[in-house]
């Protein structure tokens, strides 16, 4: 397999690995532990028992490049799983950041300076009125 797809290999275990992470800290933090493969259950467990000895940070990290080895192995990954390579600065300047025209001043109303009609604004509100009076009607003629 050559060089380059295994970069690939890399690239997509290591994101997958840190969103996987992620999203099974948030599902453990809200009581979801029990509903989490094993594998996930394992990892977290070995994080818990390391934020005895290291920071946060630490661990995180720790746990991240432990799934992201086994993904990397998973997905056919060539031998052990390369270290990811650091995001450098000229990637950064390789984005682009859109310009807003700046917003209306905190003292000053948005309505007196907008050149939409407010209607835009209140049509949602007003389809849900009209519909729930049309409920209500359709109810009524319905119970008699």
């Amino acid at each position: 397999m050559s060089s380059s797809s295994n970069a690939s290999i890399a690239k997509r275990a290591r994101t997958k690995a840190e969103a996987d992470f992620a999203t099974w800290l948030v599902m453990a933090k809200l009581g979801g532990f029990d509903d989490l493969p094993s594998s996930a259950q394992s990892f977290l467990t070995n994080y818990q028992a390391r934020l005895e000895t290291m920071s946060e940070a630490e661990s995180t990290a720790l746990a991240v490049r432990e799934v992201y080895s086994v993904y990397y192995s998973e997905m056919g990954g060539v031998g052990a799983a390369p270290e990811p390579q650091a995001r450098t600065a000229t990637t950064e300047s390789k984005l682009v950041r859109s310009q807003r025209p700046p917003g209306p001043q905190r003292g000053q109303s948005a309505a007196r300076h907008s050149t939409r009609p407010m209607t835009r604004k209140s049509l949602p509100a007003l389809l849900i009125f009209a519909s729930m009076v049309a409920l209500v009607v359709a109810f009524g003629f319905l119970a008699q």
